[in-house]
């Protein structure tokens, strides 16, 4: 039980959305939900299931970032803003889904209210072994 514990308490400190330093508006808050083995293999290699709730305040957005394996997203309350590669943005609305395929550059995550929180409901399916479910985008020089 301790050790499940200090996983999930290290794995809730490396999950925070990638950094914010182009934004100034907060960090998003992460709340890690569940994280379950899964019988599925990604590339091979055994296979976890990370649950989080992202929870963005009016205006907030995380920098750009990839994942380790697909994302199932669900929109709980509010609007949510967002972009894969180099696709045109979208907004969702509460009861949208989105998908995002391995690695695919995430570059837009931002509620675009000024007034309301956003909530989104975020599965990550990911190999076994990774420690961060979030990949900071590299600034190009």
């Amino acid at each position: 039980m301790r050790r499940t514990l200090l996983v999930i308490a290290i794995g809730f400190g490396r999950l925070g959305l990638a950094h914010n330093d182009e934004h100034g508006k907060g960090k998003p808050e992460v709340k890690v939900l569940s994280m379950a083995a899964v019988s599925e293999k990604i590339d091979g290699k055994k296979a976890k299931a990370t649950t989080v709730e992202v929870t963005l305040k009016p205006g907030e957005a995380s920098a750009p970032h990839r994942h380790p394996g697909p994302v199932f997203g669900y929109v709980i309350e509010g609007e949510y803003e967002w972009a894969i590669d180099d696709n045109k943005a979208k907004v969702f609305k509460a009861g949208d889904t989105f998908y995002e395929p391995t690695g695919c550059l995430h570059r837009v995550s931002k509620n675009p209210s000024d007034k309301n929180k956003t909530r989104v409901l975020a599965v990550v399916l990911h190999p076994q072994d990774v420690t961060d479910i979030v990949i900071p985008e590299k600034k190009k020089d």
